[in-house]
């Protein structure tokens, strides 16, 4: 009897997943996004090192993007397949996988950042819908890196003399942006970019002014053209749906409004400084952040705003249109579309 109950207790414990026999998580094993920059620096590495293991009474072992160097959706299925618990990554990065979560930063979409945080919290539940089906994931947050704005090795007049240039994209819609200019958009590791720049591989990129400026983008470049052109490269906050069902409901609770008020909200609030500041770095302007560089500002135009708009809905929102399911697409136009005033089609 007492072998019977053994095996009927070893089969049980078997059966549960990964942590799950210690009852609740007393671990939690985040990535967040690039160690070099600010997003990491002054809001997730004391979020998760400071802020969460005393809230929810758990370890965390912390590590970042630029160390495990392992990009795109196979960074969410290992949240899944229980490696890591909490992931931070760029959406432009998970796309590949799941087309519809492209339709939150095309480029021109949201010039400023009130309508850009009108949009987020438009397409939020669709987000939501979306990683839930494609990873398996929760959404935690959405913020922002500062404005995407064009790199380059030699002077151009506007978005016209991009024609027959190689540039760095920060993403599949950046890409098909550059693409309907005449460029050829070149899919390259963020970390890879000042070198290939150097040695003539790219001609530009597309970053976020301050994010490009703390990478050494500025140190090979020589000019910046600071249209937003890329969007806002958006961060996501997920957590596997496993790690969220071990949290106990007064932990989900403090995560939830933790991760909102002490996280999110604040990355939000800085960031249109940071874009500005980004630039002023590069410029040989007044740096908060150490040395400016020498790069030249390339005044944008008028003109290049309203070819940006219509680059956006000639070619960029209908080939991503094309790449979703029409359930998708109503979606974007019920919630993006009203708030910006287009439709997919």
């Amino acid at each position: 009897m007492k072998r019977k109950l053994l095996t009927v207790i070893l089969f049980f414990l078997m059966t549960l997943p990964v942590g799950m026999a210690g009852a609740e998580t007393d671990t939690l094993r985040v990535v967040g996004t690039f160690s070099s920059l600010t997003m990491f620096k002054n809001f997730e590495q004391p979020f998760y090192k400071e802020i969460i293991p005393e809230a929810l009474g758990v370890k965390v072992s912390l590590t970042t993007l630029s160390q495990i160097k392992l990009r795109g959706p196979a960074l969410l299925r290992q949240m899944d397949m229980g490696v890591f618990d909490i992931v931070h990554t760029i959406t432009d990065y998970v796309v590949e996988d799941s087309p519809a979560l492209a339709g939150l930063d095309l480029p021109a979409l949201a010039t400023d950042l009130g309508t850009a945080r009108k949009v987020v919290d438009a397409f939020r539940p669709v987000m939501e819908k979306y990683l839930k089906k494609d990873f398996n994931v929760k959404l935690l947050s959405i913020t922002p890196y500062p404005a995407q704005v064009l790199f380059l090795r030699d002077k151009i007049k506007g978005l016209d003399d991009l024609k027959g240039l190689k540039i760095r994209a920060s993403g599949w819609s950046t890409s098909e942006f550059v693409t309907a200019l005449g460029a050829t958009g070149v899919t390259m590791a963020f970390s890879e970019v000042p070198q290939a720049l150097q040695r003539g591989v790219v001609d530009g990129g597309v970053t976020g002014s301050l994010s490009g400026y703390s990478a050494g983008w500025g140190d090979v470049a020589n000019y910046v053209y600071p249209l937003p052109m890329g969007g806002w490269d958006y961060v996501i906050g997920t957590i596997s749906f496993a790690t969220w069902n071990k949290l106990s409901s007064d932990q989900q609770e403090k995560l939830t409004s933790l991760i909102k008020v002490k996280y999110e909200e604040p990355v939000w609030k800085v960031t249109a400084k940071e874009t500005k500041d980004g630039v002023a770095c590069l410029c040989n302007g007044d740096c908060p952040f150490g040395e400016p560089g020498n790069l030249t500002e390339i005044p944008v135009t008028e003109a290049d705003k309203k070819l940006a708009y219509k680059v956006l809905v000639d070619s960029v929102l209908p080939a991503w249109a094309k790449k979703v399911k029409p359930e998708t697409v109503k979606e974007w136009n019920d919630t993006i579309g009203k708030v910006v005033g287009l439709t997919a089609k």
